[in-house]
């Protein structure tokens, strides 16, 4: 006599074991239909899943993030099954759901065409309106794994050998489709709505590079068309804003493949805006307290070793480089060069918290297949900083975190965030001690900012508990940004100390944190965020002198060095053309402002000014105009 308690406090007894929907259906009809899983003490379960024992029960809908999730996972399972049908000789292999949608990897002897998206979209359609029941099974590993092969699908048989022995194997059915899978799925394909296939793309079978190529088909499913819809549009905006695009038409920055893929090439504009961006960095933190370092770009092997990197790591770093009988190696990471920087003397607790920050570049071997613009290179800039401080340091040291990053972000026009705090895993390193009271900080620090934030419970790093802060673009896109993450390994490793208050040898703690992130990256989404509309304070170019014809020339030379001499980004444009083309040129490279120059303006020692919206500001003198951009600049755009 199971008795099942639900989430607005309520209980509901029955005589004998009950399913899911049982239960959603004694609740309501409603519910019922609405029913895409069960949450049984926590764990997602189907909805014909049997409850024999009082339990806490919630009924999942498209309404929860679960949801939708289960929505799209079995919407993967519905293309696997709509490309076996058409594609008979195909093999499936694993498909997972990802941000705002899902994949499924095959192995076919030929490229997915565009044709055939459209014919694999039109029979998942139908196998959607056939509403056919989506069953779980149990089946013994090897029992699985020699089902698989008489299959011929040798990839999944490949899995499921690679599971313990002895474990027993779920499988989901939908029609005369059988997928190798642990689930929750939907109970039958006619709940799936909304759904769209994306793109193909070629990925290695388990992401190892030595392995056969796959195909990856890429799809999004919401609960509704109109979910669907907006996100179709927000693909569009986001293509219509793609910062590599942009970053060829504003002439910004570029990837050479004579160089290798993956490393930034930044042009002169594009070096414009980094700069801007590097000073207001450092100006921040020189207000914040913080000291700067400058380190090498590589090190000794055995440097890596003893910080764990080359253990740990060593599959995202170089091969080392042999010099003097001595093994070499690109920094993935600065943080075991701030610790030798912090190493070179003894400090006292008066000392503490020493913060250094360092723009510094770092190396990672990436796959040339995951390579993407500016947002995943193989050489880029962190905004790197690390404080070292006492255990009683820690919660004012977040709090200082916490507010120069709000700022730093808030300048670049990012207002809206999601802040998630990750406790300690199951193999950590450090005492339950230190832990407790190092995520009691971090969740203290959040809670004192009055900032909202969701609690990932064991998704701490194994050697400390990470503040993660996304930021929301203008498209409402969420980028990851800024982490700030305690570390209680590194000091360890290295033999890290100062003296305390009682004459002592004990351990820094160690703060790592990086509010951009990467350079690089943060530049892509600032392109994208402002589709190359940079406010004024960063704009490559912030204003363009165009002359009507070349008797202004002499006047345009003037204001030229008179508004550079401000420290202002001016281009100007002498060219004999007409000045609606000189006009529309400019507009097009986003330039700000635009500075008409005339024989009037000439004779009144004005400019006539435009805006890159096509607001016409009138004529004004130049101190006028250096006001107003004096106003302009300050405020950052906000």
């Amino acid at each position: 006599m199971p008795s099942v308690s639900l989430p607005d406090g309520s209980r509901r007894h029955f005589d004998a074991s009950v399913s899911v929907l049982d239960v959603a259906r004694d609740i309501g009809p409603g519910l019922a239909k609405a029913a895409l899983a069960g949450k049984v003490d926590g764990r997602l379960v189907d909805v014909r899943h049997e409850i024999t024992e009082d339990t806490d029960l919630a009924i999942v809908t498209d309404r929860d993030p679960e949801g939708v999730e289960i929505i799209r996972h079995s919407t993967a399972h519905l293309l696997a099954q709509a490309v076996k049908e058409l594609f008979p000789s195909a093999q499936v292999t694993i498909g997972p759901v990802i941000e705002n949608g899902f994949y499924y990897d095959f192995a076919f002897e030929r490229a997915f065409t565009p044709d055939d998206l459209e014919k694999i979209e039109k029979r998942m359609r139908e196998l959607a309106k056939a509403d056919l029941p989506v069953e779980r099974s149990v089946m013994e590993r090897d029992e699985a794994v020699e089902h698989f092969r008489d299959m011929g699908e040798e990839y999944k048989a490949e899995i499921i050998a690679s599971i313990p022995e002895g474990q027993d194997i779920s499988l989901y059915r939908q029609g005369e489709f059988v997928d190798l899978c642990r689930g929750p799925h939907i109970p039958s394909t006619g709940r799936i709505k909304a759904f769209k296939l994306t793109k193909v793309a070629g990925a290695y079978w388990r992401g190892d590079s030595d392995n056969e190529m796959l195909q990856r088909i890429y799809g999004t499913a919401w609960p509704n068309k109109e979910q669907l819809n907006a996100y179709l549009e927000q693909l569009r905006e986001a293509e219509r804003r793609d910062h590599r695009r942009i970053g060829t038409e504003l002439d910004l920055f570029s990837i050479q493949e004579d160089a290798g893929g993956g490393l930034v090439f930044w042009h002169p504009k594009g070096a414009r805006i980094r700069r801007v961006i590097e000073n207001f960095w450092f100006e921040l933190h020189e207000r914040a307290g913080y000291d700067f370092v400058v380190t090498p770009h590589i090190a000794n092997l055995e440097l890596w070793k003893t910080s764990g990197h080359a253990d740990f790591y060593s599959d995202s770093m170089y091969e080392p480089m042999e010099d003097d009988n001595q093994s070499f190696q690109l920094k993935p990471m600065n943080c075991p060069f701030h610790v030798l920087v912090y190493k070179d003397r003894l400090h006292s607790y008066r000392d503490l918290p020493l913060r250094w920050g360092e723009m510094g570049t770092v190396y990672r071997r990436e796959m040339s297949g995951a390579l993407h613009g500016l947002m995943r290179v193989r050489g880029f800039t962190q905004d790197d900083a690390h404080i070292f401080c006492r255990e009683d340091q820690i919660e004012s040291e977040i709090i200082g975190v916490l507010e120069l990053t709000l700022e730093l972000l808030e300048a670049f026009g990012f207002k809206d965030f999601d802040i998630h705090l990750s406790t300690k895993p199951e193999d950590a390193v450090g005492s339950d001690a230190i832990w407790e009271h190092a995520t009691d900080s971090l969740r203290s620090a959040i809670e004192k900012k009055g900032l909202d934030y969701t609690l990932d419970e064991g998704g701490g790093a194994f050697y400390g508990p990470k503040i993660d802060i996304k930021i929301r673009d203008a498209i409402g896109r969420q980028w990851q940004c800024s982490t700030v993450q305690l570390d209680f390994n590194l000091p360890e490793r290295f033999d890290m100390e100062y003296v305390s208050e009682s004459n002592e040898r004990r351990r820094p703690i160690m703060i790592h944190r990086a509010l951009f992130g990467s350079l690089e990256r943060f530049f892509g989404v600032l392109i994208e965020h402002y589709a190359g509309l940079f406010p004024l304070w960063l704009a490559p170019v912030q204003l363009a002198i165009l002359t009507i014809t070349e008797r202004q020339d002499p006047y345009a030379r003037e204001v030229l060095a008179a508004l550079r001499q401000k420290g202002l980004r001016v281009d100007a444009d002498l060219r004999n053309e007409k000045i609606g083309f000189k006009i529309r040129e400019h507009t097009l490279k986003r330039v700000p402002y635009l500075l008409v120059l005339g024989d009037r303006e000439m004779e009144t020692n004005t400019v006539a000014v435009r805006t890159r919206s096509g607001e016409d500001l009138g004529s004004m003198g130049l101190d006028a105009l250096l006001s107003r951009l004096d106003a302009e600049i300050a405020s950052r755009g906000n």
